[in-house]
């Protein structure tokens, strides 16, 4: 097998185009080895460079970080290596650092693509040599280029006679896996879908390329982050190449980890184009998500704006001014979709640490349809405001005032929303609480249909779930709700509800909600059992408009809003 030995210093230009198939970021795994006496062989694959533990000592004795065999083998070790998915190799990093005078002398690599066998048969399956008997050296890295495999799944580390290695690395392109139907909805910027960072503008403490790693990592360390901004008007962006061209319909943005260094705000443009690098300024750009807030330690969900009849190709997000982002997902579908995108069942599947694909509902529908998304105070704030309390007071949206209550047996978020009244003087309004109690809402094929929205011109309105249980024989609930639609939209130029403003939000019981003044709203709509809602609202009470303006939609305006699976 032809192989080449690669200078350290042109190691950027030689595998930067590459992904590390081996990292435990991607799921990289070791599942067998021959022995391990001195050291693990897990640590082959940390993300991290190998430190030095000199003059430390376990019950085998001198500790490393890496993999470390006993003395005197006869013939050889081995590590076998599951990928973290399926792809080609090009290359490896055989790192010795700090193994000196007890490092693998030489070391060669062998590869299999395998879904049939157990992982502990795999010692015995027909492997294929892929890099032959190299020479190694005392604590340093050792870089190897041979041509692109075929593809693979799992590659066996070979080292002769014995001794130490401090890290391993393959290198390799990522074989894709996408959905064969067209309409199946999954993550074009994944990485196992094939999606890349092209081009970043900042990675000063995390890569722009973390952004689309599986799962939601361990820390700060495994997202993208960009340093800190001394200028008015800075912003940090990403270019991501999909894995394929896509119909845009939804984008999760997780600040997971990044609790005082989130970006203020970020908005999302996409382009259609046959560049591998398109230029990041190119007027071509078009906006497929307005300016939104972000905020600490959380995902969040909103609908695109984007254009339903084209294919995009690449996506951009810019964050402004600066800070850390830990994943984005961009999910959308091959080619146009005849079904809103459910971003909870999404949501859900996320929680689990499903992979893609993510599947659509199935049906069609000949009204308009938009996604229903997980409610979250940032997705909200231009509409209103989201009442909850937050266990993780670093998650807490900022320039909340927290503080201890009731001697320290609670917790106090301080005036999440604000009573506003603007009604005329002498009108006879005054604030007060009321109770509504709401029947759950008619569902028809996994899907609730927008028929009347209202607005409340001279007050804001709060909701807020009071939950259920109570004492034998008094009136409340005995088995309440625990999640209702909330769906909102802007006034338009004709006084009416601009409907391409509208959005729909999925909210648990633990979460009320403030419409802002005049923001026009479907009535409380609850799913599946009935839910108390305390109402916190200023009104005359007279029934006039003034209080409460109605307006149902005509046939040509009714919209559909597909509900969690």
């Amino acid at each position: 097998m032809a192989y080449e030995s690669i200078p350290l210093e042109t190691f950027k230009e030689t595998f930067e185009s590459n992904i590390e198939l081996s990292s435990v970021a991607l799921g990289g795994e070791v599942v067998k080895v021959s022995d391990e006496f001195f050291a693990e062989a897990f640590h082959l694959l940390e993300v991290e460079p190998a430190p030095s533990l000199k003059g430390q000592f376990g019950p085998h004795g001198a500790l490393y970080s890496g993999w470390e065999t006993r003395r005197h083998n006869p013939s050889y070790d081995w590590c076998i290596i599951k990928l973290g998915t399926f792809g080609t190799i090009v290359g490896f990093d055989i790192d010795t650092t700090h193994f000196n005078g007890n490092e693998a002398p030489e070391a060669s690599v062998d590869a299999i693509f395998d879904t049939s066998s157990g992982e502990h048969d795999l010692d015995n399956a027909q492997w294929a040599e892929i890099l032959p008997r190299v020479s190694l050296g005392p604590t340093q890295r050792h870089l190897f280029k041979i041509p692109e495999t075929e593809r693979v799944n799992y590659v066996r580390l070979n080292m002769y006679p014995d001794g130490g290695i401090a890290r391993f690395r393959v290198y390799g392109n990522v074989a894709a896996v996408q959905p064969d139907n067209p309409e199946e909805v999954f993550d074009l910027a994944h990485f196992f879908a094939g999606g890349r960072a092209t081009l970043v503008s900042d990675q000063h403490y995390g890569f722009g390329r973390n952004l689309i790693l599986p799962g939601r990592g361990k820390d700060m360390g495994d997202g993208w982050e960009t340093k800190r901004s001394r200028q008015k008007g800075h912003k940090d962006w990403v270019v991501i190449k999909l894995g394929a061209p896509g119909h845009l319909g939804a984008v999760e943005i997780d600040t997971a980890h990044f609790k005082g260094n989130f970006p203020e705000s970020c908005e999302l443009h996409a382009l259609q184009s046959e560049d591998e690098i398109p230029d990041s300024d190119a007027v071509e750009w078009t906006r497929i998500l307005s300016p939104v807030k972000l905020g600490p330690h959380r995902r969040h969900f909103f609908a695109l704006e984007a254009d339903a009849s084209i294919a995009y190709t690449h996506v951009k997000l810019t964050i402004y001014p600066d800070g850390g982002i830990k994943r984005i997902r961009i999910h959308g579908t091959k080619g146009p979709c005849s079904t809103p995108i459910d971003l909870a069942a999404i949501s859900e599947a996320a929680e689990t640490n499903s992979t893609i694909p993510l599947h659509s509902a199935p049906g069609t529908t000949k009204h308009r349809t938009i996604p229903v998304v997980p409610l979250t105070s940032e997705a909200f704030s231009n509409f209103g405001q989201v009442i909850q309390a937050y266990s993780d007071h670093t998650a807490v949206p900022p320039g909340t005032k927290i503080t201890p209550a009731n001697q320290g047996s609670a917790t106090k978020f301080h005036k999440l929303s604000l009573l506003q009244s603007s009604y005329p003087a002498g009108s006879g309004a005054s604030a007060g609480i009321s109770v509504y109690r709401c029947n759950q809402t008619e569902i028809v094929n996994g899907s609730v249909e927008l028929k009347v929205l209202e607005r409340h011109p001279y007050t804001n309105q709060a909701f807020i779930p009071m939950g259920g249980g109570g004492i034998q024989g008094d009136e409340a609930l005995k088995e309440a709700g625990d999640a209702y639609l909330v769906v909102v939209a802007h006034n338009g130029a004709d006084d009416k509800p601009d409907l391409s403003t509208l959005r729909a939000f999925v909210a648990s019981a633990g979460q009320g909600i403030t419409y802002n003044t005049a923001i026009w709203h479907q009535p409380m709509t609850v799913l599946y059992k009935p839910m108390d809602f305390s109402c916190v609202e200023t009104q005359i009470g007279n029934g006039d408009k003034a209080d409460c303006e109605i307006l149902e939609l005509e046939a040509s305006e009714s919209v559909i809003m597909l509900l969690p699976c």
